[in-house]
């Protein structure tokens, strides 16, 4: 163990650098996930066949392996010249992200409360308005439920993004088991560990504070 901090003390600006890398590439997947997904998961409460359709696929997505995943978009995004690094890891962790997001926010918009929607229109709110003032607000926790799942699950997927040149802390795992150096192996899955758990913290934060009072 004193080897371990010794070497994390040693190599702290390499193992800042990958995380800072880790963060961006995770960042920036949830950012267009949720683009994606939260206004997918509302347009699927109006399309039940369809919500059927789009789930199952993205119930798909997520049992395959994402090396597999990773090794079908090499020979894809290789017309572009883009079959290894940022871009296809990229991809990858927005589709892995859809079906937490996008369930969770047709579930939230699905349960709100039918009295509650009565209550809107009988008071003249247009759907949009009933969109933005009602069902949301109190689909939210539901919503962000969903958010910190896929946050949590493409921090640790991203890190085997490393296997095709994305870099993030998983480049530390990757070098650590070629070179049979289990202080980098464990480093970096320490270090994709509390970039999940600290994560899930601020969103958790973020999830009470856009919450309304009196939701649950």
């Amino acid at each position: 163990m004193i080897d371990f901090f010794n070497y994390v003390q040693n190599d702290w600006d390499n193992i800042f650098a990958y995380t800072m890398e880790h963060l961006q590439l995770v960042s920036l997947a949830i950012v267009i996930a949720i683009l994606i997904g939260v206004p997918l998961g509302i347009y699927l409460t109006t399309n039940k066949y369809l919500a059927e359709t789009v789930l199952q696929v993205a119930s798909i997505i997520l049992t395959i392996p994402s090396i597999a995943l990773f090794g079908i978009m090499i020979p894809i995004l290789s017309i572009i010249n883009q079959g290894i690094g940022f871009l296809p890891a990229l991809i990858a962790l927005v589709l892995y992200s859809q079906l937490p997001i996008i369930r969770n926010t047709y579930t939230a918009i699905q349960n709100v409360d039918p009295n509650i929607r009565d209550a809107a229109k009988g008071i003249g709110m247009t759907t949009f308005q009933r969109l933005t003032r009602v069902e949301i607000p109190n689909g939210m926790p539901l919503i962000m439920a969903g958010i910190r799942t896929a946050t949590v699950l493409n921090i640790g997927i991203g890190a085997i993004a490393a296997f095709i040149g994305s870099g993030g802390l998983g480049v530390l795992i990757n070098s650590g088991i070629s070179r049979g150096n289990s202080n980098m192996v464990l480093a970096g899955a320490v270090f994709v560990s509390l970039l999940a758990l600290v994560a899930d913290f601020i969103l958790k934060f973020i999830q009470k504070r856009v919450t309304s009072p009196g939701v649950k």
